[in-house]
């Protein structure tokens, strides 16, 4: 290559030129060198099926309160009700309350998580609940009461913060709110805490009618991410005999990579005396021991006494919001059978630290956990992954930062 002095000058005053310019500013990365931006990007939900990316300053933090950097978020069936029809009245709102993300800041008065394990800065954790003035409510209730008397994050009303929930680049997390270090797992396997906390509450309570046992004949009505989860569950404690009921196929193939041993799929039958029959020829000419109900379907309810043997057990756990009534016998459906129900509801503090070690063991036994999640969508495209969700076109849904 012939390359003359004055090419070779040209060439050094254009390196030294471009070694001594000021380089293009960047918005600093907390995560890479220390340095936390002056504002986030926050998902506001302004209007019905509509968010808009919104720049928020980041506020100073108070003794007790932390900055979490999040990482990702999953889209729950309770944030696809909002986005459509806001029955909590909570418009405008940041929503986001399945989600993890990495400690950038702490206040000075705040050393362990809420189970008593040391936090620092770096470390990767999950938030469960904002607690109100309620004694009842500890990490450590013998009567395990829920918390559903408690705030969430991602289901706060906007205000002055904003950065109230996981759909943002940061959130704020206040004196007060329950939190935990859970550095230990996988960012896919920490999305999916919140959710997998609310069957270990299930199961825990289903445990409570003396009928749940390891040889079981268990139905699993509604293969969504819980009834899936659901399974996943009772196939870690070692039950087997598991037969998923749903009217999708992708969703009934599935469940068997769960843990469900055969699925039966309503679409092909007629009327629920001839599903009843498909149910118990799955469980080779015997009705369940114990079944849980997971669509949040009226119909799904009225139906799931018929697979159930006399003197078997129920958990319903698929209504999460009011979805209607529905119609049952009492005698032919309860008393005459001797059903012992019991309902659940979200969970304990206790049940949420019991599903770090769930999820390790669903790994660990072979269990394709991650798989629940089959799309993520960047921050900027939360609409598009709001979409998918109603659409049902996935499992579940992430909003993934960038």
């Amino acid at each position: 290559m012939d390359v003359n002095s004055t090419k070779i000058e040209e060439i050094v005053k254009q390196v030294l030129q471009e070694m001594t310019s000021a380089p293009a500013a960047k918005q600093p990365a907390a995560s890479a060198n220390g340095a936390i931006p002056k504002t986030s990007r926050a998902a506001l939900l302004y209007k019905l099926e509509q968010f808009e990316i919104k720049e928020y300053p980041i506020p100073e933090l108070g003794d007790d309160d932390i900055l979490v950097k999040v990482e990702g978020c999953g889209i729950c069936g309770t944030d696809a009700h909002e986005f459509k029809r806001d029955p909590f009245s909570l418009i405008p709102v940041v929503l986001g309350h399945e989600g993890t993300g990495e400690v950038v800041k702490m206040g000075k008065n705040v050393k362990k998580d809420s189970a008593g394990k040391p936090l620092n800065v770096g470390d990767k954790v999950v938030s469960c609940m904002i607690f109100k003035d309620n004694p009842d409510i500890t990490m450590f209730d013998l009567n395990k009461q829920n918390v559903g008397g408690a705030d969430v994050y991602g289901l706060l009303p906007d205000d002055d913060t904003h950065l109230n929930g996981w759909f943002a680049d940061y959130i704020v997390i206040r004196g007060g709110s329950t939190i935990f270090n859970v550095s230990d797992l996988d960012l896919d396997s920490r999305i999916l805490i919140e959710p997998c906390a609310v069957l270990i509450h299930a199961v825990e309570r289903a445990k409570t009618t003396g009928i749940l046992r390891f040889n079981s004949r268990v139905v699993v009505q509604g293969c969504g991410p819980i009834g899936l989860i659901c399974i996943a569950v009772l196939r870690t404690m070692g039950i087997e005999n598991i037969v998923a009921v749903d009217g999708e196929q992708k969703r009934l193939d599935f469940a068997k990579q769960m843990g469900a041993d055969t699925s039966v799929n309503f679409k092909d039958y007629k009327g629920i005396e001839a599903l009843a029959k498909g149910v118990e020829d799955a469980f080779g000419g015997h009705l369940a021991d114990f079944a849980f109900q997971c669509t949040g379907s009226p119909v799904g309810h009225a139906n799931i006494y018929k697979f159930i043997r006399n003197g078997g057990g129920l958990c319903e756990l698929g209504f999460f919001i009011n979805g209607g009534d529905a119609t049952i016998n009492p005698h032919f459906d309860i008393c005459a059978k001797e059903i012992t129900t019991v309902g659940s509801w979200v969970y304990t503090l206790r049940d949420y630290a019991t599903t770090f070690d769930f999820l390790k063991r669903a790994k660990g036994i072979g269990l394709p956990i991650e798989k629940l999640i089959t799309h993520k969508y960047p921050l900027s495209q939360i609409n598009e992954g709001f979409a998918t969700n109603l659409k049902m076109e996935g499992l579940k849904i992430a909003v993934i930062n960038e």
